[in-house]
C-alpha cells in the first residue's frame, strides 16, 4: 500500500502510518527499531532495497530523508516536505516513509524526522554516501545509539578513514569494517588450531580500499607484530599471509567469492568467503545496538603507526639482504673487518641487523 502526501507536515504523515495499517488489518506496531537513511536522489533506490531485504531479519520503521539541495534563490524560497508512505507488501516487513526536503527546511531534517521515530525503540542513522565528517555530532546522527557509514562510497576512502578515526565515538560503525567480518573470524579460527608465535603479517587487496586498511590495523593491534600492506587487481581484499614460528598461515581469495586456507603441516582447505551484497552488511550491523569496541581499537591503532612499523621492518630500498647461511662470512663482513684494519669507516649494518637493533632501542 503507497500513499503520496505533497506539502505535507509530520503529523500528517504519522496520521497516514496510522491510517494504512488499519486498512492493511495490521493496527499492532511490531517494529524493533527506527532505521534512518539520509541519501540522495540518485542513491536512494539501492539504499532501500537494502534496508527493505534487512528488514525481515529486523522489522522496522525505515525513514529515508532525501535533501533536495536548491539551485537558485527561488527554489530556496520553495519550502515543503512531500511524503511517500509504504506499507505491507511494498514496504517489506516493516514500515517505510520516503520523505523529500526541499528549501529551507533542508537545513532542519532532525525536526522532520523526532515526531517520526518509533517510541522507546533504538535509533539507527545511515548514510550510504556523502557521510558528514562528524557523524555523532551531526543533528540527525545525535538521534541515534548507532550510525552507519561507509568510506568506500568516499572519493577519497583513506582520508576518509582517517577522519573516521580522529571523530570517533562510541557508536560509529563502518561497513567497510563489517566487510572483513568473515576475514577476523576465519584467521582467528586458523589462529586457534595452531600453537604459535606471528611474527609478521602481509594484507593484500585493492589500491585504496578502506578494509585492507581496516584489517591490517586490527592484525597489528591484535597481534602485535609489524603489517605490511601489498596492492592486487582485487576484488577487494585477496590474501592475507601470517609468518609464524609453526610456518607460514595464508588465507587467498583471488576471485572474490572461494579462498583456500593454508596451513603448515595440514592440507589445503576450500573456504566459502563470498563478497556480500549491502543487504548483508546492513543486517549485520542491526544484530548489535552497542559500542563496537574492536572497532575502535582497530582506529585507534591509525595509519600513520601502520606505515611507521612497517618502515621500521622493511629492507631499505637498494641496501643488500644477507641470505648466506649461518656462520659463513658475508662479502660485506670482510669489507667491514678490512675497514677496522685500514681504519676506514666500517660497512653498514645489513637490513636485517638493522631491524633487530631498533627494536631492541624501542
Amino acid at each position: 500500500m503507497k500513499t503520496d502526501l505533497t506539502d505535507t507536515t509530520s503529523s500528517k504523515i504519522n496520521k497516514a502510518l496510522v491510517l494504512g495499517r488499519r486498512a492493511i488489518g495490521t493496527p499492532a506496531v511490531g517494529m524493533v527499531l527506527t532505521l534512518v537513511i539520509v541519501t540522495d536522489e540518485e542513491n536512494a533506490y539501492d539504499a532501500l532495497k537494502a534496508a527493505s531485504e534487512a528488514s525481515r531479519e529486523h522489522p522496522s520503521r525505515t525513514l529515508v530523508v532525501i535533501k533536495r539541495v536548491s539551485r537558485s534563490p527561488r527554489d530556496r524560497a520553495n519550502t515543503r516536505l512531500d511524503a511517500e508512505v509504504r506499507l505491507g507488501a511494498d514496504a517489506g516487513s516493516g514500515e517505510t516513509v520516503i520523505l523529500r526536503l526541499y528549501g529551507e527546511v533542508v537545513d532542519q531534517a532532525q525536526s522532520v524526522v523526532l515526531p517520526l521515530l518509533l517510541p522507546d525503540a533504538p535509533v539507527v542513522v545511515w548514510w550510504p554516501v556523502n557521510a558528514p565528517t562528524d557523524p555523532a555530532r551531526d543533528p540527525l546522527g545525535a538521534l541515534a545509539q548507532r550510525r552507519v557509514t561507509d568510506t568506500y562510497a568516499a572519493e577519497q576512502p583513506i582520508e576518509e578513514l582517517t577522519a573516521r578515526a580522529d571523530t570517533y565515538t562510541p557508536g560509529d560503525t563502518d561497513l567497510s569494517w563489517t566487510r572483513i567480518t568473515p576475514w577476523r573470524s576465519m584467521l582467528a579460527a586458523a589462529l586457534d588450531q595452531v600453537a604459535c608465535e606471528v611474527t609478521s603479517a602481509d594484507v593484500e587487496g585493492e589500491e585504496f580500499n578502506p578494509s585492507v586498511e581496516l584489517l591490517a590495523m586490527w592484525l597489528a593491534e591484535r597481534l602485535k607484530v609489524p603489517v605490511r600492506r601489498s596492492k592486487s587487481a582485487g576484488p577487494g581484499l585477496t590474501s592475507v599471509r601470517l609468518e609464524s614460528s609453526a610456518g607460514p598461515i595464508v588465507l587467498d581469495r583471488p576471485d572474490g567469492s572461494l579462498a583456500t586456507l593454508s596451513i603448515q603441516g595440514q592440507p589445503d582447505r576450500a573456504v566459502a568467503l563470498k563478497r556480500r551484497e549491502t543487504a548483508e552488511l546492513i543486517a549485520e550491523e542491526l544484530r548489535r545496538l552497542d559500542p563496537d569496541d574492536t572497532y575502535a581499537a582497530a582506529l585507534r591503532f591509525g595509519l600513520e603507526r601502520l606505515d611507521e612499523e612497517a618502515a621500521v621492518t622493511a629492507p631499505a630500498a637498494g641496501e643488500p639482504v644477507d641470505v648466506t647461511a649461518a656462520g659463513e662470512p658475508t662479502g660485506e663482513e670482510s669489507v667491514e673487518e678490512s675497514g677496522e684494519e685500514s681504519g676506514e669507516r666500517p660497512a653498514k649494518k645489513a637490513p636485517a641487523k638493522r631491524a633487530a637493533a631498533r627494536k631492541a632501542a624501542k
